[in-house]
């Protein structure tokens, strides 16, 4: 039986994930949180088979929380469920650490096949994101201007573009104002624009935000 954690801060989501676990036989959820807080202390303390992740929490989230996990507990398969169709985001938490990426729109099927693979000590990638990773890596020219910004220069970006104040984001990061200042002075010479409202900009377009932001 794969003892399946989830990390999801809506509960309606972890109910649904619930109920799909559930009806694959072959899986039970031995436990759940609702941010990277109680993410950490869960996988810190319990033994599961893997840790499906949701990208976009509260606190600690996203490729920061994967790397913590890895370091933490290596042999931990990781699935990351995100809205993100952009597939930076899926080249992100591969890189992170995370054995698969998968949209939350995808088929309840898809989902309990990703999980058996990844529990199994394979890897899964949807076929869409496959696809557009090998022309991405193929035609390495039309690869967006965020694809060469660091990990944490993307997650500064993202911060700034839902509104965030600098002091703010040094608080939630736990570095100093003038850290973030410098980071957003590369963020903007990367992305070759120049103001804060380029960035919302530029982050719209690119469909770098999500409804998570900014709580």
């Amino acid at each position: 039986m794969i003892r399946v954690f989830i990390a999801d801060d809506h509960t309606l989501m972890r109910d649904g994930l619930r109920q799909i676990v559930a009806a694959g036989g072959d899986m039970v959820v031995a436990g759940e949180a609702r941010d990277g807080f109680e993410t950490l202390a869960a996988v810190r303390t319990g033994s599961y088979d893997l840790l499906l992740l949701d990208m976009s929490m509260p606190g600690r989230s996203g490729v920061d929380l994967i790397k913590q996990i890895k370091s933490e507990s290596p042999r931990l398969p990781i699935l990351v469920l995100s809205m993100h169709k952009e597939d930076e985001y899926a080249v992100r938490t591969i890189r992170a650490g995370a054995s698969g990426y998968l949209c939350k729109d995808s088929a309840s099927q898809q989902l309990l096949n990703a999980i058996r693979k990844v529990a199994a000590g394979g890897n899964f990638i949807s076929a869409e994101f496959a696809g557009d990773l090998a022309f991405g890596m193929i035609r390495k020219d039309d690869r967006p201007l965020h694809a060469a910004l660091s990990d944490r220069e993307f997650q500064i970006l993202r911060l700034l573009s839902a509104g965030a104040a600098g002091l703010a984001i040094a608080q939630q990061l736990n570095i100093s104002a003038k850290t973030v200042s410098t980071y957003k002075t590369r963020i903007l010479q990367k992305l070759q624009i120049d103001s804060t409202a380029d960035l919302i900009r530029y982050a719209m377009k690119h469909q770098l935000l999500d409804d998570t932001q900014g709580r």
